[in-house]
């Protein structure tokens, strides 16, 4: 049996041409000629002929593994719904986050007079309920109105700003439901 010695280079390498010495003894101290052998003449690097039938075949699923299939069939409908439900609710968590942060920056270096003005605006809200004895509209109408109030005359620039946005959503809630009941009127009439 013959001996390859020499060494592999990898890479780019490997197609350059080289010789591969064999020895035929193993180590019986004879030095003979030392002969090239080509690549071909290797058994090392011939490859065994292409098999005749190649058939794939699939295995069988197991129990485990149609358990699994089964179970995330039945999981997916939920798993989309919370999905979308966790698209439309991460944005106005991502807001109210945002407002808190603001918030609290906000309160960390408040303007001048923020504090006694603050305590006006929820005494005036205390002041309301008691003066709301009796039904539970009073209750909610009483309090609010008068912490407006008293908001309105502290900061009276963003009192208006907000009032005039309310107002124009105001009427514009107003237009759109005389147009619907037109609508409606109309095609009761018909």
């Amino acid at each position: 049996m013959l001996k390859v010695t020499g060494r592999t280079m990898p890479g780019a390498f490997s197609f350059l041409p080289f010789t591969v010495f064999a020895a035929d003894g193993v180590g019986n101290g004879e030095k003979e000629a030392i002969s090239p052998v080509n690549l071909e003449e290797l058994s090392l690097y011939t490859a065994p002929p292409p098999p005749q039938n190649i058939r794939h075949a699939e295995p069988e699923a197991g129990q485990l593994e149609e358990t699994v299939a089964t179970v995330t069939k039945l999981a997916e409908p939920y798993a989309a719904w919370c999905q979308g439900t966790y698209a439309k609710i991460q944005p106005k968590v991502q807001r109210v986050v945002q407002f808190g942060n603001d918030t609290y920056a906000y309160l960390q270096n408040p303007p001048k007079d923020f504090y006694p003005r603050a305590g006006i605006i929820g005494l005036a809200g205390v002041i309301g309920l008691f003066l709301a004895r009796g039904s539970r509209i009073k209750k909610v109408i009483y309090p609010a109105g008068l912490m407006t109030l008293s908001a309105s005359l502290y900061y009276p620039e963003q009192a208006a700003a907000i009032a005039k946005s309310t107002g124009d959503s105001v009427y514009d809630a107003a237009v759109q439901s005389y147009a619907a009941m037109e609508k409606i009127l109309k095609s009761q009439s018909k």
